[in-house]
């Protein structure tokens, strides 16, 4: 599955508010942290505003702090804000009933590829995800 980079960058700025939900953080601070656009950070960072999952504190001092529940937001409530996670198969005008049985299973193969990738998101919450990150970079080598 390949996400859009509206998905990723979403996912990046939402766990790192939410590994510390009292801390603000600018658009800046993320984008920095992450290497990615501030510009393309900014828009994003407004529809996790308007999802309620991110607030904006305006001021000096301002950023975006994190509104949601981290133990019940999933990766797929983020990533459902950016797409839809249905695959869409380029499919030819098959000549013959075989052709068209050959399409009807491939296209049936990927909304079950569809079905399972989407169970799976919406059992991951950010409060797993964030334990999970915080126990790889325990172990992960000094180098």
């Amino acid at each position: 599955m390949k996400m859009h980079k509206a998905s990723l960058f979403a996912l990046y700025a939402v766990l790192e508010l939410a590994s510390d939900p009292e801390r603000q953080l600018s658009a800046t601070d993320i984008a920095e942290a992450y290497g990615i656009s501030t510009h393309h950070l900014a828009k994003i960072l407004r529809t996790l505003v308007r999802s309620g999952l991110v607030q904006a504190v305006r001021g000096a001092g301002g950023g975006y702090r994190f509104t949601g529940v981290v133990n019940r937001t999933t990766l797929l409530d983020v990533i459902e804000l950016f797409e839809t996670l249905e695959s869409e198969l380029d499919t030819p005008n098959p000549k013959g009933q075989a052709g068209a049985a050959v399409i009807e299973e491939l296209q049936s193969i990927t909304n079950e590829i569809d079905d399972l990738t989407k169970a799976i998101l919406d059992t991951i919450t950010l409060e797993t995800a964030l334990n999970s990150a915080r126990l790889r970079a325990r172990v992960a080598p000094q180098g």
